[in-house]
């Protein structure tokens, strides 16, 4: 169906074309799904945005041809391109809060691609509408149609891509990486719908991601890009049961699963070369554990190795034997040690404010009536589906969204209601990770001055010889040069930031680090390196971590503790093996089923959940998950369950259990 050959694209910068994709080639098949995978850099969304012809100003097609069903697109004129555009090939982006239109509503962006492509109109194009919301699991279609994206939450802009994308019933479909912001319930979802797609329409899939559970679960065949290459191409079955490529190896290495627990991961050391700065053999050999002169020299040709798997590189022998692994002491601090954070019946309600008096008619329970312990040197994992509040929660620790009521106790002083002085003095036992370190960090100032505002702050380092020896010790204690701290964060990688964001928060040693979501966007080599910092931080300083999360695979890796969140309320507590092994909850079984896992022996049955999460605005009757539960019964509808040990650490909120 599509054919791509030596395709090679570059962007003008500075008189110079700098090529992002080097002499590429790969097809899809109809009904079939080609993956295209590597770490951000490797040129992966502008082979896409090359095959759509939607480069940027900047960016231009130097060489090869692309064929859909015979048809070469790179020659086509521009007017019948976009008769290709949303018809017979169509894109969901990476990013939906950009790639959506802000002044048009959601029905009028898709009704766009149906009166155009399917000659829909009137009240047959808004059925249409309603039906591929429906499809991809947002409640209340009707209503949304009239919304706008600022209207709507991260995971539902996405899934509207998903719907503008499929609209049009297109024979080949791109997805980049489609379900990167949505929780793994609504993945496995959108995931069984292109599936089913697939299989109904033949249509032909080239998804671009950097999930190896992704990849496991939709691929027939795999190519491995790397700075502008591909490197290795396989079937699913040799991709997962033999990878040959150090890199491809060197990937799997670095997820973090259970097994890995205790043990520093496998990182790739280095970063993608620059479009600027290529090297002239292999584009690997600088980051490769079994680099030989040839490396360096030539680049490597294709070979085979087996049917349907083809790679580049000059080294010939099996995967190595395991390097012996560091182990990382875990620190199993006994459950009953005394507290340093607790927190007993927090609450952070919203007003709802209507009218020209803006009087209050209603309440957004963000988080109701939650209650949590950490001890000094563990881990408590908070997760859970987007808009359960976990991020709420953590904030409302520092205090920096104001709790209607509960107590949160540091270290056995009270935070609520505590005076603004104290409160600043107590903030530096207790430090945040946001979620994007590119919005939290300052771009005016220098990484030096970053790391060096807390401890002015708060007194810690009096005179600026002292900040500066400070501030080396940090970047060095993070993995950053000391050079680092004359830059602009704009200089630095995503997983760089994220370090700096890191190096930020211990400038205070702080006790206790909330981290929301701080690997949520980086690919498994850099979230390798930020997981195995944690690690080795809490090990050496003893710092606790209240870690915020949607992806279990690194909860198994660092979680101690498991608190698992739904509509505001905590319904399963526990041990990270006694949660992730044997969970009671209906709503906690439905997560763990729907992570997908790495590998082709792991793949388990996904549980079902109807519809979405209800609106905190108005929590149902009874149990809050009992709307969406398989198992519910008559009692969950009319009353809150309540709690049921199932051992001394192991606690659930369900009536099946009471």
């Amino acid at each position: 169906m599509l054919e791509v050959k030596d395709l090679r694209l570059g962007f003008n910068a500075a008189r110079k074309m700098l090529l992002a994709v080097d002499g590429i080639s790969f097809s899809v098949a109809a009904g079939e799904t080609f993956a295209l995978l590597g770490e951000s850099g490797c040129g992966k969304s502008a082979t896409a945005q090359g095959i759509m012809r939607l480069l940027p100003a900047n960016g231009q097609i130097t060489g090869g041809t692309v064929t859909l069903h015979g048809e070469a697109l790179l020659t086509l004129p521009e007017a019948d391109m976009r008769t290709v555009r949303g018809k017979r090939l169509a894109m969901i982006f990476q990013e939906p809060a950009t790639s959506l239109n802000p002044v048009l509503t959601v029905g009028q962006q898709i009704g766009e691609v149906l009166k155009r492509h399917l000659g829909l109109d009137g009240e047959a194009a808004r059925e249409r509408m309603v039906a591929l919301l429906r499809q991809v699991g947002i409640a209340d279609p009707e209503r949304r149609l009239n919304e706008y994206p600022f209207q709507l939450s991260g995971g539902m802009k996405q899934r509207v891509m998903i719907s503008i994308a499929l609209a049009g019933e297109p024979d080949l479909l791109i997805a980049d990486e489609p379900t990167t912001a949505l929780d793994v319930t609504v993945q496995a979802q959108i995931l069984d719908l292109l599936a089913k797609l697939q299989v109904d329409r033949g249509m032909g899939m080239l998804l671009i991601t950097h999930d190896l559970g992704v990849v496991a679960r939709m691929a027939q065949r795999i190519g491995v890009m790397y700075a502008g290459e591909l490197v290795e191409v396989a079937s699913r079955e040799e991709f997962f049961t033999r990878p040959q490529h150090p890199y491809t190896q060197a990937l799997f290495a670095a997820l973090p699963e259970v097994s890995r627990r205790g043990a520093a991961l496998t990182t790739i050391p280095g970063q993608v070369p620059s479009l600027a700065a290529m090297p002239a053999g292999c584009r690997f050999a600088d980051r490769c554990t079994q680099v030989m002169a040839v490396c360096r020299e030539q680049s490597p040709p294709w070979r085979n190795t087996a049917e349907g798997h083809a790679l580049r590189c000059h080294w010939t022998g099996h995967q190595s034997e395991a390097v012996p692994i560091p182990r990382i002491a875990l620190s199993e601090q006994c459950q009953d040690a005394a507290a340093f954070l607790a927190v007993n019946d927090l609450k952070v309600h919203f007003p709802i404010r209507r009218g020209l008096f803006q009087r209050t008619i209603g309440q957004v329970r963000a988080v109701d009536s939650v209650s949590l312990a950490i001890s000094p040197g563990r881990t408590l994992a908070l997760v859970g589906e987007s808009g359960c509040g976990k991020t709420t929660v953590g904030k409302a620790l520092l205090q920096l969204i104001r709790p209607t009521a509960g107590s949160v106790k540091l270290g056995g002083n009270e935070l609520v209601g505590m005076k603004p002085k104290r409160l600043r003095a107590a903030r530096r036992h207790l430090q945040m990770v946001f979620q994007d370190p590119f919005a939290s960090l300052n771009p005016r100032l220098r990484v030096g001055e970053i790391i060096a505002e807390g401890m002015s702050a708060l007194g810690l380092a009096d005179n600026s010889a002292a900040q500066g020896a400070a501030v080396v010790a940090l970047l060095k204690q993070v993995g950053l040069p000391d050079e680092a701290a004359g830059r602009y964060p704009h200089e630095f990688s995503g997983g760089q930031r994220q370090r700096i964001a890191i190096a930020r928060a211990l400038a205070v040693q702080p006790e206790l680090m909330i981290c929301d979501e701080p690997t949520s966007a980086l690919d498994v080599s850099v979230q390798a390196q930020i997981l195995n910092l944690l690690k080795n931080l809490q090990e050496e300083l003893g710092v606790a971590y209240l870690f915020i999360t949607h992806n279990f695979a690194v909860v198994e890796y660092l979680a101690h503790d498991v608190a698992v969140m739904y509509l505001g309320r905590i319904v399963e507590r526990g041990r990270a093996e006694e949660v992730l092994n044997a969970p009671r909850h209906p709503y906690t079984q439905a997560l763990l089923s729907a992570v997908p896992a790495p590998r082709l022996d792991a793949q388990r049955t996904v549980i079902r959940l109807a519809g979405e999460t209800p609106s905190p605005a108005n929590p149902p009757q009874g149990c809050h998950f009992h709307p969406r539960c398989p198992q519910a019964s008559e009692v969950c509808r009319r009353r809150y369950p309540g709690v049921t040990s199932i051992s001394t650490t192991h606690t659930v909120n369900c009536h099946l259990l009471g």
